[in-house]
């Protein structure tokens, strides 16, 4: 390894460790919103060797979002890719180290990305700037599906390059085949991504086949059978849970949540259109400005620099067109996001952080008369790139960790009345939760339930049947826990 190399090494093991404080410090490691929970609880029954659960007596009680019941079997939402990656997690009590390890081997992938399409300098920068993301950070401490779609994306990326590299020094049935089974767990993850991350490629690999030789067309035909063989595995799932390949468990929680146009897409009145999809857009981007980076509204200043370095670097390109990509096929999604920044264009932030990382060395290095301004050049982009590096270490990112601090009002202390010597002497019980204001009172508590309904609280929310929870539990205390005032247990409705 070149001393660059051990560098960007020392700075992938840093986000490591900076991920894993943001999941202690800012989210105490519990699931915030419903996404979160969901995936917990899929994470929970796969780790058991399962992929559904009988469903509880009174169901709609058992509140866990995005947690379908249906025909008599509990099921989440989600395809199966991220789950089972969290279930390694809850297997070995690590759970909160998932992502923040995901999060490093992404930083490690994007700088040998960097490497292989520009050099050792660009992909250094691109690690640097990535690691000082506010956006790569809030995503990395999180227990959503991103950094390991992040992870595969760059896996795909990296394989289909080094597949039909000349120079490659892995053999090539191995770069085939993490090429295809990334993109098809990808698939299996986050399928809107993983066809927004091939979309470039698949273009690509059209221009191999007209052009290419035999062996290029059945390098190319391998790849995409193999994503698409592991890719089936997303209807097979559906199958299994509901009896219908094509019924996306999805639309068993909101009927609206599908992509695409028109009547019955989205919430909104007459379906999703171009018009709400340019709002989103918007939406998205107003918040990823500044969180891309930390420099505010210009994290995109060095961006047409670094397109203009491009050039004629094909292999550059198809990297930087993933971002775009991804971007343009999620504008037919009824929904943005700009809660963790635009978290749907997390998998593409290599992009960004490599093209503006070519910018900022394509603006240092012009050479006009004799050099003299080169060296100004060279001096005032640097200066430029530590003044708002360190604006965001010390300004941005700490105020922006801090926001997120506490989300939705969920924190630890609201499980602390639990772990009390006298609500222990209740258990095992049913806790009947009556919230005050939100339903996130109640969803907190999760983390001190499991799927199976076997830990020591179980909790319910009340829904005006309070008698007959009572009777179909009859195994346990009945506690009734009123979120307005807390540290006080109930045996009878207050």
């Amino acid at each position: 390894m070149s001393r660059i190399d051990r560098i960007a090494l020392f700075i992938s093991i840093v986000a490591i460790a900076v991920a894993y404080l943001v999941s202690v410090r800012v989210y105490q490691q519990m699931p915030h919103i419903e996404d979160e929970m969901a995936y917990v609880w899929q994470a929970q029954v796969l780790a058991q060797g399962k992929i559904v659960l009988p469903s509880p007596a009174d169901a709609q009680n058992f509140l866990v979002p995005f947690v379908v019941d249906y025909h008599g079997q509990r099921f989440g939402k989600y395809p199966l890719g991220w789950p089972l990656m969290l279930a390694l997690g809850v297997l070995l009590h690590a759970q909160a180290w998932v992502n923040p390890i995901l999060s490093g081997l992404g930083i490690w992938l994007t700088y040998l990305l960097g490497k292989k399409v520009f050099d050792e300098r660009i992909a250094l920068l691109s690690a640097v700037l990535m690691v000082t993301s506010p956006f790569f950070l809030m995503n990395s401490g999180s227990l959503l599906s991103h950094p390991w779609s992040l992870f595969l994306s760059l896996a795909f990326v990296l394989a289909w390059l080094d597949t039909f590299d000349a120079n490659r020094k892995l053999p090539v049935w191995l770069t085939v085949s993490a090429a295809g089974l990334s993109l098809g767990v990808l698939a299996m993850t986050r399928p809107l991504t993983a066809v927004a991350v091939g979309l470039p490629f698949f273009i690509h690999g059209i221009i191999l086949l007209i052009r290419g030789d035999k062996s290029t067309r059945f390098k190319v035909l391998t790849v995409g059978l193999l994503a698409a063989f592991v890719a089936a595995l997303v209807p097979l799932w559906q199958f299994a849970v509901t009896g219908d390949p094509m019924l996306n468990p999805y639309t068993l929680w909101w009927k609206y949540d599908k992509i695409g146009f028109g009547e019955g897409f989205g919430r909104q009145a007459g379906g999703h259109s171009l018009y709400w999809a340019w709002v989103n857009l918007k939406v998205s981007f107003k918040a990823g400005w500044g969180d891309f980076f930390g420099w505010g509204n210009a994290s995109w200043l060095f961006l047409p620099f670094g397109v203009w370095a491009l050039g004629r670097n094909t292999r550059a390109w198809l990297v930087a067109l993933v971002f775009p990509s991804i971007v343009l096929l999620y504008m037919a999604y009824w929904i943005g996001s700009d809660l963790y920044g635009p978290r749907y264009y997390y998998e593409g932030f290599f992009s960004l952080t490599l093209v503006s990382a070519a910018g900022m060395f394509w603006l240092a290095e012009r050479v006009v008369k004799e050099g003299r301004l080169h060296k100004w050049m060279q001096v005032a982009t640097l200066l430029l790139g530590v003044f708002l590096i360190g604006y965001n270490l010390i300004v941005y990112l700490p105020k922006r960790l801090n926001e997120m601090t506490n989300l939705y009002g969920i924190n630890r202390a609201m499980l602390a009345p639990f772990e009390t010597e006298q609500a222990k002497e209740l258990t095992p019980a049913l806790v009947i939760v009556h919230f005050k204001k939100s339903w996130t009172e109640y969803g907190g508590l999760l983390e001190l339930q499991n799927a199976n309904l076997t830990s020591p609280f179980i909790f319910v929310l009340s829904r005006g049947n309070d008698d007959a929870l009572a009777q179909d539990y009859p195994g346990r205390n009945i506690v009734y826990y009123y979120t307005d005032e807390l540290n006080q247990f109930y045996k009878s409705p207050r």
